[in-house]
């Protein structure tokens, strides 16, 4: 099963059709050699006795028919061929035994069958030959035997069948290896996927230091993996989060309902406790308008909306609406910009991001304290910063505080939800922008935004990000 699994693989057909390629390309590659050998040694024989023939041709009759018998007797190879007869066809001299049939007598080169009177070779030989009429009447034939192409043809062929096969079977053994090497990471990652999916989500799939699409595509699936993983332990609780914040005020409502229908006996003490059960409801329906909030922007549904958005404008407006309320608590606010600054966004969800980093400032900064919003900017990128000198959040809380309806044990007492943050994160998320939360002592909440020029490239890549930098500060 396996060897027809790796028979089957696209990795070794790829490598066999590769294989295939590489054979018919070094075949082709051999015939054009061949072609061109032959081709040259056919021009060259021409040459050759086209050079003879006009030699012969211009010496005096009495010296051409010893020069044809010095010719033929220098001829070792036994490749060249010469004859000289008379105007009746009558052989004077020379080793062809009549003039070939066929052959023009214009001096033109071409191939051609000769009666030899001696035959040395046990097939008939591929000659070129030339023919010409001489003054005195006498007719002079010159060939060459052309034979050395069957050599070549052969010299060809071996080395073709020897350079060939070593290399085809290369090709096959590295198709095979590659195909071995695929299979095996591909096994590894279907037993990986089986135990997720079987419910251990710390489980990743496997990467190395190579920069391979396979290593790439590794790490793109375990950072989502590391995503999912959040938010599935995010939702885990998020039920009992929701069920528990709800029931506290639903509770407080029917026991002030069911008290004042036991204990009010006046039209003023039925009020109060109407009164008292319309807050508890109130801020039930502030839990689920927060979530369906939150939902709708998690979800991207108002990203068709963006246009250009004057952060420094923002910043004054949620400093105007803060500030008599932190003037109540005695916390003075400011706002510091360094430039006016254009973004591509949602005026609206923006200002409501800001506000709650605000309210959550002014919210937990003690009597007496500061609360500084500011703005930067270096052409590219513009920083919000919310600074206040409040207790702020601590190492170990960072990544708790944006989930939802989390409350750390030392704020229970302070009213909210427990979605500020959260919604503030999904906001910042939205954009494209980066949401970084400072150390403690003191709060500190940076909102990294991109300007105009560079916010579409930048949103592709948004992340959010937590650390601590005490030289930001």
């Amino acid at each position: 099963m396996h060897q027809i699994q790796f028979i089957r693989s696209n990795t070794f057909l790829w490598a066999l059709a590769v294989a295939a390629a590489f054979a018919l390309f070094v075949v082709g590659l051999f015939a054009f050699i061949y072609w061109k050998l032959d081709d040259y040694l056919i021009t060259r024989s021409d040459r050759m006795i086209t050079t003879q023939i006009n030699f012969m041709a211009d010496l005096p009759s009495d010296r051409r028919v010893s020069a044809i018998s010095d010719h033929l007797a220098q001829d070792s190879r036994g490749v060249q061929y010469a004859g000289l007869f008379d105007a009746d066809g009558t052989r004077i001299v020379g080793n062809i035994d009549r003039v070939p049939r066929g052959l023009h007598l214009d001096g033109a080169v071409q191939g051609v069958r000769l009666d030899l009177i001696e035959k040395l070779a046990a097939h008939d030989p591929i000659i070129r030959a030339v023919g010409r009429r001489l003054d005195d009447g006498d007719v002079l034939v010159m060939g060459r035997n052309v034979d050395e192409t069957r050599e070549i043809s052969s010299v060809v062929g071996q080395a073709l069948a020897l350079g060939l096969l070593p290399a085809f079977c290369l090709c096959l053994l590295a198709g095979a290896w590659l195909s071995v090497r695929a299979q095996r990471r591909v096994e590894e990652v279907n037993q990986r996927v089986q135990r997720i999916v079987a419910g251990e989500l710390r489980e990743r799939l496997p990467e190395d230091s190579a920069d391979d699409p396979f290593a790439r595509l590794a790490r793109i699936v375990n950072g989502m993996l590391d995503e999912m993983e959040a938010m599935i332990n995010a939702l885990a609780g998020v039920g009992n989060d929701i069920a528990h914040d709800l029931r506290t005020p639903l509770t407080r409502a029917r026991l002030a309902l069911e008290r004042g229908r036991t204990h009010a006996v006046t039209l003023e003490q039925l009020q109060e406790v109407t009164d008292r059960a319309i807050a508890g409801i109130d801020q039930s329906l502030a839990i689920i308008t927060a979530l369906l909030r939150l939902t709708e922007i998690e979800n991207n549904r108002r990203t068709a909306g963006f246009d250009d958005v004057a952060l420094d404008e923002i910043l004054r407006e949620v400093c105007d609406v803060y500030e008599p309320i932190a003037e109540d608590k005695d916390i003075g606010l400011g706002v510091v910009i360094d430039r006016n600054v254009q973004v591509l966004g949602d005026r609206d969800l923006l200002f409501e991001a800001i506000a709650n980093l605000v309210d959550n400032a002014v919210k937990f900064t003690p009597p007496g304290g500061r609360v500084k919003l500011e703005l930067t900017s270096n052409g590219e990128t513009a920083l919000v910063r919310v600074i206040d000198s409040g207790p702020g959040i601590s190492e170990q809380e960072r990544e708790a505080v944006l989930r939802r309806f989390y409350r750390s044990d030392k704020m229970r007492n302070t009213p909210g939800v427990g979605l500020g943050l959260s919604l503030v994160a999904a906001i910042v998320k939205l954009h494209g922008f980066r949401l970084i939360v400072g150390p403690a002592p003191g709060g500190r909440i940076e909102i990294l935004a991109w300007t105009r020029g560079t916010a579409r490239a930048a949103a592709c890549g948004a992340r959010i990000l937590l650390h601590a930098n005490a030289n930001q500060m």
